[in-house]
């Protein structure tokens, strides 16, 4: 990849979005778990739940803060790095951050603050409505910004508006309910769950394992195998509902998550194991599952998903038909600069071919004026539809496997849990501790699979991502990238070690419910 403009900013995104995404799925559900620990607490009146919550909920604020950090730095790179973006999609894609702003931000932000200084003011009612408040602001703040991301990746309810040059939009509802962006928000929260409920897993399992607070302990692992099972099998479901949605409006993503290099015959086969070769457009070594591919993909024995060799003869088709609504568009802007009457025949073809515009825009790499552009110009436009097929390959792979051992790891302590046996097995309990970071793993892969997986465009089939760069130097952006990198990694070294001091602290004996009453004062229990 060329260190030019638009590789370096695509390169700071992904640096924050990732160092950000390492914080926004533990704020998820632990927001959630510890709605459900306090829930029992006051249904119960039992001092350990009230203890758990506490702790967890430490544990929670020093990821929110950090997520919270990392999060406004990303809104800025909209105007800073990707200027022509926000022009050209500022009216929808604003409206749902905003949303996300006024609406998610605000609620979680205003009752985080009661969830941590509440406890001794509100009513044990009043502070459990502050805990849901906070994990419904988590969720809410996470479905907005899918909406936007979710528009991005099927651009429904907007037009063009040739005068302006703007997308605008249609249908407020259509962005809304776009069924991506439902898809996208239930499949990304439930993996947030999962991350929460490994990391609760893990390091219970730790103190079991050191033979501390084994009371809370328990008790946190029952909660998290339950949740965590819930969530992991809803992440699969989901997951295919992502992967069947793809085939309508992502056709070259999946045919790339896939190596699928030639259409198959119905119903595709699926490769559970390969090595796909870009250059020479195939797979070595490939195991196939039959049949797989086309249920997953198109739900039905007869429906054939497109390979990418006919993908990218249906994209250079469709850069040609591009180039004629592009010269339609500047007959219009023409005539309205200089108060003409428009053609009949510019906006009849604008009309019919105006959804193709962006696919003309692809040739902006090579030519200013995609009329001007030559037949070789064409098909390098139309091969840039291509990602990268070896990364999404093995990350879809590689998540895909993860999921199902979080079903395996989940299953295994919930049954172990329903038979009160949590502490008879340390093997697994070490295992539960490793297991910390792969929910981690997976959600950063699943990432990848989904934005570089739509590459070439930051608007799928809209508008290309190497047209939506701000004039910025490339020194530039180098630096700033070099600077988030050294911030980033200074905070995510403050958060590991203040998660780490207060994970071996452990809960605070003031509820403890275990403790023994000396001289009126609270001590611990001999352990």
């Amino acid at each position: 990849m060329e260190l030019d403009i638009v590789a370096l900013s695509r390169f700071q995104f992904a640096l924050t979005a990732l160092y950000h995404f390492l914080f926004v799925p533990l704020t998820l559900g632990l927001s959630t778990l510890l709605a459900i620990m306090e829930t029992t607490y006051v249904m119960t009146g039992r001092q350990i739940w009230r203890q758990m919550t506490k702790f967890w909920g430490t544990l929670f604020g020093i990821n929110f803060v950090l997520g919270v950090a990392t999060g406004i730095v990303m809104e800025f790179q909209f105007g800073m790095n990707w200027s022509y973006y926000s022009y050209y999609v500022g009216d929808i894609f604003g409206a749902p951050l905003a949303m996300e702003g006024l609406m998610a931000f605000f609620l979680e932000a205003t009752f985080v603050g009661l969830f941590f200084f509440g406890w001794d003011k509100l009513s044990k009612v009043g502070h459990l409505v502050a805990t849901w408040c906070v994990a419904l602001g988590s969720n809410f703040s996470a479905l907005w910004i899918l909406i936007a991301n979710g528009w991005m990746q099927n651009p429904v309810g907007s037009a063009l508006n040739p005068q302006t040059m703007r997308m605008e939009i249609t249908s407020f509802f259509d962005v809304v309910f776009n069924p991506v962006a439902q898809a996208k928000f239930v499949h990304t929260v439930s993996a947030g769950y999962v991350c929460a409920s490994v990391f609760v897993l893990g390091i219970s399992a730790w103190y079991l394992l050191k033979g501390r607070h084994i009371e809370l302990a328990k008790r946190s692992m029952t909660v998290a195998a339950s949740f965590g099972l819930a969530s992991s099998l809803s992440v699969v479901v989901l997951g295919d509902e992502s992967g069947y949605l793809s085939t309508e409006h992502q056709k070259m993503k999946l045919a790339a998550i896939e190596a699928m290099w030639e259409t198959e015959p119905a119903p595709a086969a699926f490769t559970a194991f390969g090595f796909p070769d870009q250059e020479a457009r195939e797979t070595h070594y490939a195991v196939h599952i039959p049949w797989v591919m086309g249920l997953i993909g198109t739900r039905s024995l007869t429906t054939e998903i497109p390979g990418i060799s006919e993908l990218e003869k249906m994209a250079e088709q469709r850069i040609r038909s591009g180039i004629e609504a592009y010269d339609a568009l500047a007959n219009i802007r023409a005539a309205g600069l200089q108060q003409q009457t428009i053609a009949p025949e510019a906006q009849d073809t604008f009309a019919e071919l105006g959804h193709e515009l962006g696919y003309a825009l692809l040739l902006k790499r090579y030519v200013d004026d995609p009329r001007e552009a030559t037949d070789e110009q064409i098909a390098k436009a139309a091969a840039d539809t291509i990602p990268h097929v070896p990364t999404l390959f093995w990350s879809f792979r590689i998540m895909v496997g993860l999921g199902m051992f979080f079903i395996l790891l989940t299953a295994t302590f919930f049954w172990l849990s329903a038979r009160r046996r949590l502490d008879r097995y340390p093997l697994l309990l070490k295992l539960c501790v490793l297991a910390i970071p792969l929910p981690w793993v997976a959600a950063e892969l699943g990432w990848v699979v989904a934005e570089f997986g739509r590459q070439p465009w930051v608007i799928e089939g809209v508008l290309p991502t190497a047209v939506a760069v701000s004039s910025l130097g490339a020194e530039t952006v180098l630096l700033t990238i070099l600077g988030f990198a050294a911030l980033y990694t200074v905070l995510i070294v403050i958060e590991m070690t203040l998660m780490i001091r207060a994970i071996r602290e452990g809960p605070s004996d003031d509820d403890d419910p275990e403790a023994p009453i000396i001289s009126n004062a609270v001590v611990p229990a001999a352990e």
